[in-house]
């Protein structure tokens, strides 16, 4: 019975964000422990779970009200007193006609749409971006908007007030000051944190071209989530193009365009080696490389020298916090890292993940955030 109540609540959970609404697995979480606390048979209490845990701006509230609609009032067995007071709308007209095109929809889903839609969806994260037809990269672009990047933290030098850690003498003695020479309460104080520089790197070669879209994508989620303060990104080819401007616009189809426009070396040739040492020199002498997190996306299939590529991801590594290397044929059956330009950067490498999938997009967005 607990088994049931958790598929229809993170069956919710994942209609939503096919309908646009941005739930990370954090909220998820917690929208499941409110349930678990006020029990799923009383739908007011998990009406107002969901709306305090799993939106987080008031521009979900619509959506959320017409998905908890179409979701709670179709299925059967459960209780139907949601107040709604905007009539449930179609969602997912997208979805719909992906699946049509992929011709792959099952006939048990067709009985509950919202539900369906949130199985395909959850199939889709797993799929590999390369074979998807155009309706489910179409649907794909709109799930990047669930993935909230979260830049990883430094120490800073100053220190802030915080109820416990170090002695703050200074402060201390000012407030007995204050008192006249009376003692007063300990002042505590610790380190403070700034956010940590990351630097994207995509590789928009011939090689890459059927994951170059999704990269930027995810690329224009990390510029976005930050305002471009401590975000910046590069493409790779025969040149290096530094698209971070562009990919400010808060429109994602937009950022692209005008990232497209600015790239001169879209699906030609590879020469990392090359390319790496321009932006060290340019950027990475800098400071732009220094401390930073540096995520690399490439197959790793070098038409240059390899030694030249293993020579500068050396210089990376001394530069850098930490390098990570998300090639897309990492996560796939039979897969060797032979080839020369990977096999010469591995040993370099603090990180060498998948980036074949959304579902491997977000663990690279968790690796990044902890790093």
């Amino acid at each position: 019975m607990r088994h049931e109540a958790d598929e229809v609540v993170l069956g919710f959970a994942r209609a939503l964000r096919a309908a646009g609404v941005p739930v990370t697995q954090d909220r998820t979480q917690e929208f499941t422990r409110a349930v678990a606390l006020v029990g799923l048979a009383d739908q007011r209490a998990t009406y107002w779970s969901g709306r305090a845990t799993l939106c987080s701006c008031p521009d979900d509230l619509a959506r959320y009200d017409q998905v908890f609609e179409a979701w709670f009032n179709h299925r059967d067995g459960l209780p139907r007193t949601v107040p709604s007071a905007d009539p449930p709308r179609p969602i997912a007209s997208d979805l719909a006609e992906g699946d049509d095109e992929a011709g792959g929809a099952d006939d048990q889903d067709d009985q509950d749409p919202v539900r369906a839609m949130a199985s395909r969806t959850e199939r889709l994260r797993h799929r590999d971006v390369a074979a998807m037809s155009t309706a489910e990269k179409r649907l794909l672009s709109s799930l990047f908007s669930g993935i909230n990047p979260r830049l990883p933290q430094r120490r800073a030098s100053r220190h802030q007030r915080w109820h416990r850690g170090t002695v703050d003498a200074r402060r201390t003695l000012r407030d007995s000051l204050r008192r006249m020479g009376e003692p007063a309460d300990l002042a505590w104080r610790r380190r403070g944190t700034r956010p940590r520089r990351v630097v994207l790197l995509i590789d928009v070669s011939g090689s890459m071209s059927a994951y170059a879209d999704s990269l930027l994508r995810l690329a224009h989620r990390f510029v976005t989530a930050d305002d471009g303060r401590h975000v910046e990104v590069f493409t790779l080819g025969t040149r290096l193009t530094h698209v971070t401007r562009a990919l400010r616009q808060r429109d994602p189809d937009r950022a692209l365009i005008a990232a497209g426009e600015t790239v001169p070396d879209w699906s030609g040739g590879t020469r990392l080696g090359e390319v790496m040492r321009v932006f060290l020199d340019r950027w990475g002498a800098r400071g732009l490389a220094r401390g930073s997190v540096v995520v690399l996306c490439s197959d790793g299939w070098e038409r240059g020298d390899a030694a030249l590529l293993g020579e500068q991801m050396a210089r990376l590594q001394r530069l850098a916090h930490r390098v990570v290397w998300v090639n897309p044929h990492r996560g796939k059956d039979g897969y060797v890292p032979v080839q020369q330009g990977i096999a010469a950067a591995l040993p370099h490498l603090d990180d060498f993940l998948a980036g074949h999938t959304l579902a491997t997009y977000d663990e690279l967005v968790e690796v990044v955030a902890h790093a």
